[in-house]
């Protein structure tokens, strides 16, 4: 099995991975001893694969366990390394005969290679100065069980800041289901926190390596396989947005309403431009038809700026029933540009159509609009509907969920960016999508997924005005092509990132969609 085929199954939390563990070890398919051994190994080999140089000359490796499992798997790893040549040193945290029974075996082990330093500000601050060759220092203090603080010693981190470092599951520090340091308060929570250039975790990424400060915390991450059993397709487990490219496809033979036909509503004079953006966007992404939906006085305007779409008179809620009578929309986006008090009122009268199923992208005003009643909007809500929100109008619409978000994690499990949105999934009754850079997507019943924009896929380009108005142009042509609501919200996630990726520094919104052929062309010849 290859490293990074078990991540694409599922993002695991600490409790998810403990079971997964705890199952293998009571069917007595492998003992925690010899898992424990594997995870040793599998650190290993991602040492020396991210590193080959390290293969070729034995290198110096600083080695730091804390007083839990973790620190067993480090004791492995450096008897590992001490096996290959290096020069190896070993810190312990805390009393070895505190040391969990496995973690305790591999104790006496190193001993018989080595000693056991107790771990402290003086020890550490000493170590560096006298050892100014070692090139590695393996974080193995804290893993996923951490529940409590950890604040690395000031030594300890101006020593790791001019060397490699490695993390064992997790960096020190980091809570495995939030991404968030526990603990730490201040404006940049890496400077409270272990770092690391590659983490090492085992059978499949946890939440932290993918949600908030994990995501650049983490470094490169590898996942190795120790054994265990497969994960289950439990919607309880959120995914990773993994595209599938089939979907992008067209049936052969259709014509232009076998695609869909899309509706996305305008703001007035001198607001258009992010309604424009929108329906560009979902004729792009494959929509047969797409139509901007505009008051008399933006027509104009709007007019001098299109040629492949459609565009029709809607004032206002009356307009937008009739509009709605062509049974062929089967797509609709408001948000847009669209202005308060506009949003408010077709928003209702979209939800309150009897023109069913209608999918509908609720984005931007739409969302702000309710920020005095979410209730009202969320009672009208139904399962075909997707809202965009990023953070600013998540907090309008479910406050009390945001301010649970924002609380200090103070201990392990926080709560985590998957747990808020699956809480206002299932309050809404209907998919959300959480933007950012961790970009979360969870539906009504309690199935979720996570798009890191980080590591290889970093893409700051798309902190550009406008940006989200193509998202959501993106996933109201893919529900016009009949997507259901969760794929086309995942979906239009990962494309929106390779577009960026694709064209790069310099983008603006208008990039986008122009991009969009080049991006399915690349990923329809790879299926």
């Amino acid at each position: 099995m290859k490293d990074g085929e078990i991540s694409a199954l599922g993002l695991l939390s600490a409790a998810q991975m403990c079971a997964a563990e705890a199952r293998v070890v009571n069917a007595g398919m492998a003992s925690g001893l010899e898992l424990m051994e594997r995870a040793g190994c599998g650190v290993v080999e991602a040492i020396i694969e991210t590193w080959p140089e390290m293969g070729a000359v034995p290198a110096y490796a600083l080695v730091l366990c804390g007083p839990g499992n973790n620190g067993g798997d480090g004791l492995v790893v450096a008897r590992l390394l001490k096996e290959l040549g290096w020069t190896v040193d070993v810190f312990l945290l805390g009393a070895p005969e505190r040391l969990p029974r496995d973690a305790r075996v591999n104790f006496e082990r190193w001993r018989s290679l080595g000693e056991v330093k107790p771990l402290n500000d003086a020890a550490i601050g000493r170590y560096f100065e006298e050892n100014p060759e070692t090139s590695v220092v393996i974080d193995a203090l804290f893993g996923t069980g951490l529940s409590r603080p950890f604040h690395p010693v000031a030594a300890l981190q101006s020593g790791i800041e001019t060397r490699r470092s490695v993390s064992i599951d997790l960096p020190s520090g980091l809570c495995a289901d939030s991404g968030r340091y526990l603990g730490f308060e201040g404006e940049n929570p890496r400077e409270g926190c272990i770092r690391a250039d590659l983490t090492v975790t085992f059978h499949a990424r946890k939440l932290g390596h993918v949600l908030g400060d994990g995501a650049i915390g983490s470094g490169h991450v590898v996942v190795k396989d120790i054994g265990l059993a497969p994960l289950a397709c439990d919607p309880q487990i959120a995914r990773e947005v993994v595209l599938d490219a089939r979907r992008l496809e067209k049936v052969q033979g259709g014509h232009k309403f076998s695609s869909g036909s899309a509706l996305v509503l305008s703001g007035g004079v001198g607001k258009s431009g992010a309604a424009r953006l929108a329906a560009r966007a979902a004729l792009r992404i494959g929509a047969g038809v797409v139509t901007l939906g505009a008051p008399h006085c933006a027509q104009g305007e709007i007019a001098a700026q299109i040629t492949a779409l459609m565009l029709i008179r809607i004032e206002d809620a009356a307009d937008l029933e009739v509009a709605l009578d062509d049974a062929r929309i089967c797509a609709l986006c408001i948000g847009p540009g669209l202005g308060i008090n506009r949003a408010h009122a077709l928003v209702r009268a979209a939800l309150g159509t009897r023109h069913a199923p209608l999918r509908v992208v609720l984005d931007a005003d739409a969302l702000s609009a309710f920020a005095d009643e979410p209730h009202a909007l969320f009672d009208a809500l139904g399962e075909t509907c997707v809202l965009t929100p990023h953070f600013g109008e998540f907090t309008r619409l479910f406050p009390d969920i945001a301010a649970d978000l924002n609380a200090p994690a103070e201990q392990g499990p926080a709560y985590s960016k998957v747990d808020a949105v699956r809480a206002a999934a299932k309050r809404a009754g209907c998919t959300i999508l959480l933007k950012g850079v961790d970009t979360v997507i969870g539906d009504q019943t309690g199935r979720c997924a996570v798009h890191s924009a980080s590591g290889a896929r970093a893409a700051p380009w798309l902190a550009t005005a406008g940006s989200g108005d193509v998202l959501a142009g993106i996933i109201t042509g893919l529900l016009a092509r009949g997507l259901t609501p969760f794929d086309a919200a995942c979906t239009g996630a990962h494309l929106h990132v390779d577009c960026a990726l694709a064209f790069g520094p310099g983008l603006i919104a208008e990039d986008l969609p122009e991009v969009l052929p080049k991006v399915l062309k690349q990923h329809l010849e790879a299926t």
